[in-house]
């Protein structure tokens, strides 16, 4: 019997997963079932499988990165898809049950590494964007928009579904001609040259990487915007003291999640001191159903060191402190999961080229990141938020309408 045997077949009840151990030995796991991927795992070394044992989740990562676990039928993304369809977090199922100790221990890990001073914060990002433009560049869009898209049709593509994205989150801002606009964490510019096309503003742009910063330059000055559309190096919180009352409107996008559980109020805090009295903030990000959690190994490690998906109730609590107005909430449910799959078959059609760029296990790394991402949405407790706050109850319409006829115009555009 495999010394896993105990693990996965509390595990595994629908779909079937075969494992063949080192020496040849088989055994399957659960039964076949309709929608349920059937996949098959060979093990290289009997160190991988007690990899998994001791610590399922980063265990199984770096087993899978070293390549002591390959898979013979099915790919990264259908096992992990199989495990976490099995645990589904809307039915209250449960991955692996930990003691007590065990969850408070990562509770304590995840809070002490996301507390990012601005000397730390600017290093974590540069673990993961600094690394070479080049490797975006071959798995997300044209317009290099590394987070959620829209898919108000199943049927678009991934560029047409980053439009919608970009024409959704600026008709949220109630855009209009004069006004000053920040983008906080701007990535490569695209969200911040967008909305300067979409309406006669001035945007800043602010990021934490060189990377980014540099090609956001470029983009601008590409699309005949740098007049109005300017990036820097800066940290949200020295932008906060040297810019008080600056802007009119805030959009931050896929960086709240960088900012650290420690930190939250800080950062409404300065969003606040940022805006006009009639300044609107639309903040977009990852969030966690249900209540507060920690940041899992593999991710805290490898992928986002620092890094903390909030609850949308934490998110919530922190900006009450600074007196914004929460002026509406919508929670996008399945549309990463919709991006990730893109994401990840972007990524196996350049293998090649990301395998002899960054190294074989760099290229599992990824894959593995982008699958447990995907299985999170779409059944784990992982969804996105856009919540949109305002100072001054007087500063949008009273109804949604707005947002309704300005999208359906900047969506044809």
């Amino acid at each position: 019997m495999s010394i896993l045997r105990p693990f996965l077949s509390r595990i595994i009840r629908q779909g079937r997963l075969t494992v063949v151990a080192p020496d040849g030995a088989r055994e399957e796991f659960g039964r076949p079932a309709p929608g349920f991927p059937e996949v098959t795992i060979r093990f290289t070394s009997r160190r991988g499988m007690r990899r998994i044992l001791l610590d399922p989740r980063l265990g199984a990562a770096e087993t899978f990165m070293d390549g002591e676990m390959e898979l013979v039928e099915g790919d990264i993304m259908e096992l992990v898809g199989l495990i976490r369809m099995n645990a589904p977090w809307d039915r209250g199922a449960k991955l692996l049950d930990k003691t007590w100790l065990a969850r408070r221990a990562e509770w304590v890990k995840t809070r002490i590494g996301s507390i990012n001073r601005q000397r730390r914060a600017r290093a974590n990002v540069k673990h993961h964007y600094d690394i070479g433009n080049t490797l975006y560049r071959l798995f997300l869009d044209d317009d290099m928009q590394y987070s959620c898209a829209w898919w108000p049709r199943p049927d678009m593509t991934l560029e047409e579904a980053q439009a919608a994205k970009k024409a959704h989150i600026a008709a949220k801002l109630a855009l209009a001609s004069g006004q000053r606009v920040l983008d906080i964490g701007c990535g490569w510019g695209g969200m911040a040259i967008t909305l300067a096309k979409l309406e006669k503003v001035e945007v800043l742009g602010i990021t934490l990487s060189d990377e980014q910063l540099a090609l956001a330059r470029q983009r601008a000055e590409a699309a005949g915007v740098a007049d109005r559309v300017t990036f820097e190096l800066i940290d949200y919180r020295d932008l906060a003291a040297r810019e008080a009352g600056r802007f009119d409107r805030i959009v931050s996008v896929g960086m709240f999640e960088h900012v650290g559980a420690p930190n939250f109020e800080t950062f409404f805090r300065a969003v606040a001191n940022l805006m006009t009295a009639d300044g609107v903030l639309l903040l977009h990000t990852i969030g966690r159903f249900g209540g507060p959690g920690s940041t899992d190994a593999f991710t805290r490690k490898y992928i986002f060191p620092g890094g903390y998906i909030p609850a949308l109730s934490e998110t919530l609590a922190a900006s009450e402190k600074s007196r914004l107005i929460v002026t509406d909430v919508e929670t996008l449910r399945l549309h990463y999961a919709l991006t990730l799959r893109q994401w990840y078959a972007r990524t196996l059609a350049h293998e090649a080229e990301i395998a002899a760029m960054m190294g074989d296990r760099f290229f599992r790394m990824w894959c593995f990141y982008l699958a447990g991402a995907t299985s999170a949405f779409e059944s784990g407790g992982m969804g996105n938020y856009q919540i949109q706050f305002a100072r001054s109850r007087h500063a949008l319409p009273l109804t949604r309408g707005y947002m309704v006829e300005a999208e359906g115009d900047y969506a044809a555009r």
